[in-house]
């Protein structure tokens, strides 16, 4: 059995997997890291194997941990990855990046991807039909455009993430939830038509922790995979061993 640890910039997520069946899965804030994670083991002591890729911090602790129980591997830029990077700096590419990258490689062999993360921030990453990785975009996630409004301006609310009732907002709070979620949603629309008009055959991937909540109101063409970061490093992790061997 193989850990998978996404170590995010909000939330910890992990996955057992069993080849390529997910077994368990679950999600955290870091200061119940130690704790769950001993859980995990403890459930589930045919683990030999773990994999982590991280944007966030973990205590040494914890690490240490997960060494104690587990043959760890650390994915980082010296990781070899199942793509060419050309990434124009590439040592400043985000590991969860290249992890989704490795996973559309992997899985969707010869084709055009756009992988969209959306998390703490929006990230969007292609990789072409001939295995390159050209790169992509970032913007603010959700929860960042919700804490700017309020954080930067001396009256607007703090509000939790929800859908409009209405494209018009007639209230304060409306005009606030349609502008971040109607304004998410056309971005990412928009990126994937631009991409889809020099691209016809594009798969588009939506993964990360506001995948499900958007992907109600996406267009049909795009897939949404909550879970594909962490299927990603799964999948990498096989890749990484078979070239090894």
């Amino acid at each position: 059995m193989l850990l998978t640890i996404d170590i995010g910039n909000t939330r910890i997520k992990c996955a057992v997997f069993e080849y390529d069946k997910i077994l368990f899965k679950e999600s955290f804030v870091r200061n119940d890291a130690e704790k769950k994670i001993k859980e995990i083991f403890y459930n589930f002591p045919e683990i030999v194997n773990s994999i982590s890729s991280s944007v966030g911090n973990l205590d040494k602790e914890t690490f240490l941990l997960i060494e104690k129980n587990s043959n760890l591997t650390v994915v980082s830029n010296q990781t070899r990855m199942p793509f060419q990077n050309k990434y124009s700096t590439p040592n400043t590419l985000g590991v969860d990046r290249m992890v989704l990258t490795a996973g559309a490689s992997i899985k969707y062999p010869k084709k055009n991807c756009l992988i969209i993360d959306a998390g703490t921030c929006v990230t969007y990453d292609f990789i072409d039909e001939n295995n390159n990785y050209l790169g992509g975009a970032i913007s603010p996630g959700i929860k960042l455009r919700y804490d700017s409004l309020h954080n930067y301006t001396a009256k607007l609310p703090l509000l939790e993430k929800k859908h409009p009732n209405n494209f018009v907002g007639n209230s304060t709070d409306e005009a606030i939830h349609s502008g971040v979620i109607n304004g998410v949603i056309s971005e990412i629309e928009g990126f994937a038509s631009q991409y889809f008009l020099k691209y016809e055959d594009l798969t588009v991937i939506l993964t990360g922790g506001d995948a499900e909540f958007l992907a109600k109101r996406l267009k049909s063409t795009i897939f949404a995979n909550s879970n594909f970061l962490l299927e990603s490093l799964n999948l990498l992790f096989t890749y990484v061993q078979r070239k090894n061997d």
